[in-house]
């Protein structure tokens, strides 16, 4: 699933790729992607990420809760 911005940005500049939770632990954003069930695969750029699930997980709940992570993120950078 790509989710785009029409303002702001996810990170400054470059682009981050997790292919799970352990190379996430660093980054604030990426690991929080990761506390959500059924994520396995996170890709960072500037003006969009990707976020890729598990066969099983369901789009719609996996989305609530990305929803909800990236909520969180813009609320803490102000």
């Amino acid at each position: 699933m790509k989710i785009t911005l029409s303002e702001g940005t996810f990170i400054a500049d470059g682009m981050l790729s997790f292919a799970g939770a352990e190379a996430a632990r660093d980054h604030p954003l990426g690991a929080a992607l990761f506390a959500v069930e059924g994520v396995t695969n996170v890709f960072i750029l500037p003006q969009f990420l990707t976020i890729t699930k598990t066969p099983d997980a369901d789009w719609d709940a996996l989305m609530e809760a990305v929803t909800a992570v990236l909520a969180r993120h813009f609320e803490a950078d102000g």
